[in-house]
Parts: structure tokens; C-alpha cells; sequence
């Protein structure tokens, strides 16, 4: 199921609203991490610093061939072979992945879908006991040049209170992720 709102804009306009080495940094993913799980890795904006960044696999998943096509094109020009690309209704089918098999899980920027419980528990499933989550999402803010509309874009409390509905414990406050974005970390216990 291909999430509302999904639609991607140009990948160097996408890639501007982020810092993805920072972030991942502010949301605890570390060389420590083995395994990761990445719900919609979209052009690999994440997965390719993830992979970089890990002693394991990145396990990079999305509905969109083309998505996975182009990140993995970034993948071989980054020379990585840590990343499996899976083109995978993970909404509707899940990850595939073996339950606590994951040491982190990255959901960015879209829990704005109609089943944001599900998909965390989902996440919850994948990660090993002390496993941890990291969210992003989009600022609550109609300013931002992207972004869900308002109506279904999620306040970090309401992904705070999801994840927590999944079972996770927050490891985090919010944190802001500036231009355009905040996150928070909760782990599996």
C-alpha cells in the first residue's frame, strides 16, 4: 500500500532538507548498531550514511521500484555492499525480517499513514531486546516547503504516544532536527 501524501519531489530538492549524517548522530545510530531495518528508503538519503555508519546490514525498504533503483545506483557509487534493497509492501505484508533480528529501526518522515501503530509494532517486532527506533517526521508547521498536508501530518506527541501504544519506552525527548524536522529515539525492552 502506497502511503498518502508519498509522492517524492526531485532527489537534490529532497536531499536540501536534510543533514543525514547529523541526524542520524542526534538519533543514536552508531557503529555499534548491527543490523538496521529502514521503512521506506526512498532515494537512500538515510541509507547510504546508515550503511557507512553500521557494522551490519542495512535492510533498506520501499513499495517504489524506482526509489529502490536509484538508491541502490547511490549504493554502488558509494561502493557499499551492506545494504540488501527490498521492494516490499511492508504496511500491508510487513518487513519479511525475522522477529528481534534488527538492532535499530529508521522511520522517517512517514508515520503520517493511516496505520502508524501497526507499522511500529511492526518495527517493534524486527528489533532485538535494547533495540532502539528512531522517528523523524516533519515540523507541525504549514510553513515547511514539503510535508504532509496538516491534516494528517502527526504532532511528536502523537508519535511519542504511537510508539509507546507499540510497546516501545522513550529513550529521547523530542528532538528538534533543524530546518525542517524533529525526531525522537525509544528502544524495545
Amino acid at each position: 500500500m502506497k502511503i498518502r501524501e508519498s509522492g517524492m519531489p526531485q532527489q537534490g530538492t529532497w536531499d536540501a532538507y536534510f543533514d543525514p549524517d547529523i541526524i542520524l548522530n542526534k538519533l543514536g545510530l552508531t557503529a555499534g548498531c548491527q543490523d538496521v531495518v529502514e521503512f521506506g528508503c526512498g532515494y537512500g538519503t538515510f541509507t547510504i550514511p546508515a550503511a557507512h555508519c553500521v557494522t551490519g546490514t542495512v535492510y533498506a525498504l520501499d513499495i517504489e521500484p524506482e526509489m529502490l533503483a536509484t538508491a541502490g545506483k547511490h549504493a554502488q557509487h558509494h561502493g557499499l555492499s551492506n545494504i540488501e534493497f527490498s521492494a516490499r509492501d511492508f504496511i500491508n505484508e510487513g518487513t519479511g525480517l525475522a522477529a528481534e533480528s534488527m538492532d535499530y529501526a529508521m522511520v522517517f518522515n512517514i508515520l503520517h499513514h493511516e496505520q502508524p501503530v501497526s507499522l511500529l509494532r511492526e518495527a517493534y517486532r524486527n528489533l532485538n531486546n535494547g533495540g532502539r527506533i528512531g522517528i523523524i517526521h516533519w515540523n507541525f508547521d504549514p510553513e515547511t516547503p514539503r510535508g504532509p498536508p496538516m491534516s494528517v501530518r502527526p504532532r511528536p506527541e502523537q508519535c511519542l504516544q504511537w510508539a509507546q501504544q507499540a510497546g516501545f519506552l522513550p529513550e529521547s525527548d523530542i528532538i528538534e532536527l533543524p530546518p525542517y524536522h524533529y525526531g525522537v529515539v525509544l528502544r524495545r525492552d
